[in-house]
């Protein structure tokens, strides 16, 4: 657990951790005999204990409002930090050849093991200054044209997809509408549809909207456990619905937008499970999991002929969703 940063209800974790830290520190300062020792050591490895026992039974009970707030946590892996791990010789590819370079958007050429790839995703900044240059993971319609030109190489070049979700939406603003924002996205969704590659979609964070949707058309739709995948953001939600941002909590809950709920209603392929606190908690066993599913999935689509993965990806979005037939 990361003392700096931390979410309200991981706040009986963190004061059990302080008062481990604080022991820690007056074991190296006072001067006791190794009686005294054995003690402190002791009552530390109990508090421990303890701790991790707090944080797992928090963690296995989070509502859909405590997950979504532990998907946009500031410090939780965002694409690049993916990019550096899970694959080697990323080269980032710049530009829409149309208009100009949106930063909320990054993709390149990678190596997943042995397999060249095509990788694209959201990316969000961390500091003030990277937030503004990313304008917070919210694309412009050159954000998607540079998308739809970078998955159109790969389809070229006959090389697999693996996109990363993480947006809290298509940017709203007047100029992106000007520049035709809901043509880039469903001209993207469109395409996608029919491209004779394999295609792997992982949501890392917030999936939201039509943003996220824009660059998640795939053959297998992967989320991480604490991330959330929804038409809309609870906050949003509960300001159309009651006139009142705050109920957000219980919009989560009505808009079913967590990993398992999509799960089981069939929307998502598989969860990939998060070290205990998140992703941001252990990136290095984060990052060797995602990993292991991407190659999992990977070898699995390769056996499809580019007419089967077409075909099989139409199958799968028709069959999302249901209803009865009747007569009125």
């Amino acid at each position: 657990m990361m003392l700096q940063q931390f979410l309200e209800f991981e706040k009986p974790v963190v004061e059990l951790e302080k008062k481990i830290e604080e022991l820690r520190q007056t074991a190296l300062g006072d001067k006791i005999d190794s009686a005294g020792q054995v003690s402190r050591l002791f009552e530390i490895e109990k508090l421990s204990k303890e701790a991790k026992k707090l944080q797992e039974d928090i963690f296995s009970n989070l509502t859909p409002w405590q997950i979504t707030q532990l998907a946009r946590h500031p410090l939780r892996p965002y694409t690049l930090d993916y990019t550096q791990r899970v694959f080697t010789d990323f080269i980032e590819l710049h530009g829409d050849r149309n208009f100009r370079d949106d930063p909320a958007i990054v993709g390149g050429l990678a190596m997943l093991e042995n397999e060249p790839v095509m990788v694209i995703g959201h990316q969000k900044g961390r500091t003030t200054k990277e937030k503004v240059l990313r304008n917070f993971g919210m694309p412009n319609p050159e954000g998607y044209r540079k998308a739809i030109r970078l998955m159109s190489m790969a389809e070229r070049l006959k090389k697999p997809i693996v996109t990363f979700i993480d947006t809290p939406g298509a940017f709203p603003g007047i100029g992106a509408e000007e520049r035709g924002q809901a043509e880039a996205i469903a001209k993207n969704i469109m395409v996608m549809s029919r491209l004779k590659v394999p295609i792997i979609i992982v949501v890392i964070g917030e999936g939201g909207s039509g943003g996220a949707l824009a660059i998640g058309v795939g053959d297998r739709v992967l989320m991480l456990e604490y991330s959330t995948y929804s038409v809309i953001s609870p906050e949003g939600c509960a300001a159309i619905l009651w006139k009142d941002g705050s109920k957000a909590d219980i919009a989560a809950k009505a808009l079913k937008i967590t990993a398992k709920d999509l799960y089981r209603l069939e929307i998502i392929d598989e969860i990939i499970k998060e070290p205990l606190g998140g992703a941001h908690q252990d990136i290095e066993t984060m990052t060797k999991t995602l990993k292991e599913a991407l190659v999992r999935s990977l070898q699995d689509l390769k056996k499809n002929s580019p007419d089967d993965l077409v075909h099989n990806r139409y199958s799968k979005y028709r069959k999302i969703g249901k209803f009865k037939e009747g007569m009125i």
